[in-house]
């Protein structure tokens, strides 16, 4: 087991473990460079860019998956199902590209990032740059259209002023053990869920809600779409030859077991390949001898579609959300206009 993989499973042990008691120290400067931060954006030390249009943030006080990009999306299709003109910004993780540009379907997703290419290819308009800021006012510029915006993990990105923050949490892993990075999985307190404008919890399947506040505490959770060819979009896929084979699994995502455990639930036995998030796949991580089927996550598939053959496919999943969410979101950033 690696650093990377030990620290994780430690993150998700309960309670207080040899290493993560000897990160605590770590976690402490963290605490303080954390703090100092954030009161130097509200005593206005470190500037707070102000946008002409409304500013919607989702992340998560917790590093790794927990269905940020997936509710970005399902909440920027619903405001646009409710004809708002929705753009999005993201940092582009495991891109390399730094300066504000437009993210186009077909792009390398090695330069703009995977997350923000699979959100252009559902046709929504897309800009990354390290600077978020300067991202969204080029997207704006250049979509005059847009009137509300979306920052994509932007939780912790105080230099973009916000109008309201949606946190996701995922049901299956929590808060883990509680502490801040390293000794834990937090880049945020938990209390820092009290001051966002909505929790949202990403659930297994569908189930009875929790009371909530008018959409301030809701749930998420994925519907699965039909199995599709990294190499023929237009096949069929035929699960049962795979099964009577040998099925290999990759992820490169937040949490692969997610992905596995979803698998197996499927009436799957694969061979599973866990790779750390974002990875950069080349050609030799799909030589594997003997797969009948290599299955993936639709975030794996825009990085390996250049070299992926016809054992190569994907799952594509759409989030679900609570209309009460949309409904919240919209009375806010509509303003007095909504009452």
């Amino acid at each position: 087991m690696s650093f990377a993989e030990r620290l994780v499973a430690t993150w998700y042990t309960p309670g207080l473990t040899l290493l993560a008691a000897a990160l605590l120290p770590l976690s402490l400067l963290f605490r303080l460079a954390m703090t100092a931060r954030r009161w130097a954006y509200r005593a206005r030390l470190l500037h707070t860019a102000a946008l002409p249009v409304p500013v919607i943030v989702v992340g998560s006080i917790v590093v790794g998956g927990a269905g940020k990009t997936p509710l970005t999306r399902a909440l920027a299709e619903a405001l646009a199902a409710r004809g708002w003109k929705p753009g999005i910004v993201s940092r582009g993780y495991g891109g390399t590209n730094a300066a504000p540009r437009v993210v186009r379907p077909g792009d390398d997703p090695a330069l703009v990032g995977d997350e923000p290419l699979m959100l252009a290819d559902a046709g929504l308009p897309v800009w990354v740059g390290r600077d978020r800021s300067a991202a969204a006012r080029s997207l704006i510029a250049t979509d005059r259209e847009c009137d509300v915006l979306l920052s994509d993990d932007g939780l912790q990105h105080y230099a973009l002023s916000r109008d309201f923050e949606i946190a996701v949490i995922d049901a299956a892993r929590g808060v883990g053990n509680g502490y801040l990075l390293p000794a834990g999985p937090l880049r945020e307190p938990v209390s820092r869920l009290r001051e966002v404008d909505a929790v949202v919890t990403l659930v297994a399947a569908p189930g009875p809600q929790p009371a909530c506040d008018g959409g301030r505490e809701s749930v998420m959770w994925y519907d699965l779409l039909p199995w599709r060819s990294l190499a023929d979009p237009g096949a069929v896929a035929d699960t049962a030859r795979w099964r009577a084979g040998s099925v290999h699994a990759i992820a490169g995502i937040g949490d692969p077991r997610r992905f596995f455990d979803l698998l197996r639930s499927l009436g799957f036995a694969p061979v599973c390949h866990a790779f750390p998030d974002h990875h950069r796949y080349a050609r030799a991580d799909l030589e594997l001898t003997g797969a009948t089927a290599i299955l993936m996550t639709e975030k794996d598939a825009v990085k390996c579609a250049v070299f992926a053959d016809a054992r190569c496919w994907y799952l594509p999943i759409r989030a679900r959300i609570d209309p009460a969410l949309v409904e919240r979101v919209e009375r806010k950033v509509r303003g007095p206009q909504a009452a």
